[in-house]
């Protein structure tokens, strides 16, 4: 930042000779200053709270009653708080309701729920929103459980899927905001429309029923099943899938161990923790790599730990997951009837 406002003085210098110190009001007005440089894929709220006039935050969820309500805490015999329930919204954040962001789609002759949206449909959640283009994105779940914080990684890989860079989620989300003693706001959001706009379809990172197939015959690329290990092993089974088990191959990186507990939140870790848990697990960290669950929900916590924090960009998120995959007649591997 500091080098962007020497370029700045020495700018203004520049036309201020050119043009005389009159031209100072108007002709030598300053630029807009750089970019704020985001630390890594993830922040901590201390990090957002010293920046928070340079971002846009986006708060995502599916309970949106809780933005107008304020927080409750528990209060022991010293005095000292803890966080009883989540309530308000980080103060100039907009508002994303995570239902929305996906869409039905057709496939194969299939109507299937929850998947990959339209650059269309994407486009105008995001302008619904309130979102502007060019603007650095904070995402903040209420980073009350790992399924939450994944709201946010599904909600970063289609903002990066349709072109987004500038972008990081908050570690702990609301709730790590509000453990750090930041304020929160109840009051609601009302949003004008936003302008942004895809810039890319970057099918790099999106895997296909076809590229799933392909691991049957190969073990070029690997599969991560990011989903609880009852489903994993077909003790239990999603409504929104057909037949309880996992794709022949693929690993279990258990949604359980996906984050820790810390300030009344639940934290990402760091990338020597999760190359433990991928080496215990038989995952390799640098190998091409597809994640999956049952709508691409959970599996995008796991593309974001193995893309973003490992930086294995070789890593794949299988959008339509278990419900396309069974939907459309592909085999399982479950326990004996």
């Amino acid at each position: 930042m500091t080098i962007a406002r020497n370029a700045i003085a020495l700018a203004i210098a520049a036309c201020a000779l050119a043009f005389g110190p009159a031209s100072l009001d108007v002709s030598c007005a300053a630029p807009v200053e750089a970019e704020v440089v985001l630390p890594g894929p993830l922040v901590t709220p201390q990090w957002l709270n010293d920046h928070l006039k340079d971002v846009t935050v986006i708060d995502v969820r599916d309970d949106l009653k809780r933005l107008t309500t304020e927080p409750k805490f528990n209060v022991d015999r010293t005095g000292n708080k803890t966080l009883a329930e989540t309530g308000g919204h980080i103060p100039g954040a907009l508002s994303v309701d995570f239902t929305k962001i996906r869409e039905p789609r057709v496939v194969d002759g299939v109507k299937l729920v929850a998947m990959m949206p339209t650059k269309e449909f994407f486009e105008k959640a995001m302008a619904d929103a309130g979102l502007d283009k060019g603007m650095t994105i904070m995402i903040a779940p209420i980073g009350d459980s790992v399924e939450s914080l994944d709201m946010a990684t599904r909600l970063f890989f289609q903002l990066k899927y349709f072109g987004e860079d500038n972008i990081a989620i908050l570690n702990g989300g609301t709730n790590g905001w509000i453990g750090a003693g930041y304020p929160v706001s109840a009051d609601s959001i009302s949003a004008k429309k936003g302008n942004w706009a895809a810039t890319a379809e970057r099918k790099e990172i999106l895997a296909t029923t076809e590229d799933v197939k392909k691991t049957l015959q190969s073990s070029a690329t690997q599969l991560v099943d990011a989903r609880p290990t009852a489903q994993y092993f077909g003790i239990a089974k999603s409504p929104v899938v057909l037949a309880a088990g996992h794709v022949q191959g693929a690993r279990s990186f258990p949604t359980e161990v996906v984050a820790k507990p810390a300030n009344g939140a639940q934290e990402f870790m760091g990338a020597n923790a999760y190359r433990a848990i991928f080496k215990q697990q038989n995952i390799n960290p640098d190998q091409s790599t597809i994640t999956y669950c049952n709508t691409g929900h959970l599996a995008s916590g796991a593309w974001f730990v193995a893309h973003e924090i490992l930086q294995n960009k070789n890593a794949k998120l299988y959008a339509g997951s278990m419900n396309e995959w069974t939907h459309l007649n592909n085999p399982v591997v479950g326990l004996p009837q």
